[in-house]
């Protein structure tokens, strides 16, 4: 089934578990349709456990997790449809060129070839790959091969992206061209953003969702997080348990 009630991004109760350790612990919120949502915490808060549950990665141990309505656990297939999906350090086929493996996974989403021609050459031009799109992306720097992430999840054309560090590993020009990029796609896309840069989370978020030890300790708009003249990054310390 899908959505009626435009939440886009859904977390019911997810909690995932190793063992004796919870990654995640009963996390619930819900991003609407055209939203820009910062997801925060510290290291090992569970930021990305979480993200993989949201995209289907991993299932959980406890609770549901929805994209456009979809159980991503029984939908995995039409959650894909409308989901691009950027891992922090997500693997590429290194001996292939952005050009080949972009096709690849374009025709491996069934996708027809002018719509695929069409897409390859916007994703081309927005993330900035034309001067690398026919090298190997073993010779690629990090932030060219973030840059292929990102194009991969923005390839298709999806409804939705849940954007792991986006701007890991770029130079200040390139994370401006990611800001930029992200702003403009907020237009017509619900997106979910982790970062551990506080001033992008003012550059392109309007909420902010943040955990700390797998629980959800804050759902609210930036303003919550700034709290006036205290400053985010001390609200944040102050959340997180690392404040003096």
């Amino acid at each position: 089934m899908s959505d009626t009630s435009g939440a886009m991004i859904e977390a019911i109760g997810l909690s995932k578990e190793y063992g004796l350790f919870a990654a995640t612990q009963n996390i619930s919120f819900s991003v609407p349709r055209g939203q820009v949502a910062a997801f925060l915490g510290p290291n090992g808060a569970g930021k990305s456990t979480t993200m993989k549950l949201l995209t289907g990665f991993l299932a959980p141990t406890a609770g549901t997790a929805k994209i456009g309505g979809f159980d991503v656990s029984t939908d995995r297939l039409k959650a894909a449809e409308i989901l691009g999906y950027l891992p922090e350090n997500g693997p590429l086929y290194l001996e292939m060129t952005p050009s080949e493996i972009l096709d690849f996974l374009g025709s491996a989403r069934g996708m027809t070839r002018s719509r695929l021609n069409e897409r390859l050459e916007f994703v081309a031009n927005k993330c900035s790959l034309k001067g690398v799109w026919g090298k190997p992306i073993s010779k690629l720097s990090k932030g060219y091969r973030q840059r292929v992430g990102m194009a991969q999840a923005l390839l298709h054309d999806p409804q939705v992206l849940i954007l792991d560090e986006p701007t890991s590993g770029l130079d200040p020009n390139q994370t401006h061209d990611v800001r930029e990029l992200i702003l403009s796609l907020a237009k017509t896309k619900t997106i979910l953003l982790s970062t551990h840069i506080l001033q992008e989370v003012r550059a392109v978020c309007s909420r902010v969702i943040l955990i700390n030890e797998g629980r959800l300790v804050l759902d609210g708009t930036v303003d919550d997080l700034e709290q006036g003249e205290r400053g985010m990054e001390a609200r944040f310390r102050e959340l997180t348990g690392a404040a003096k």
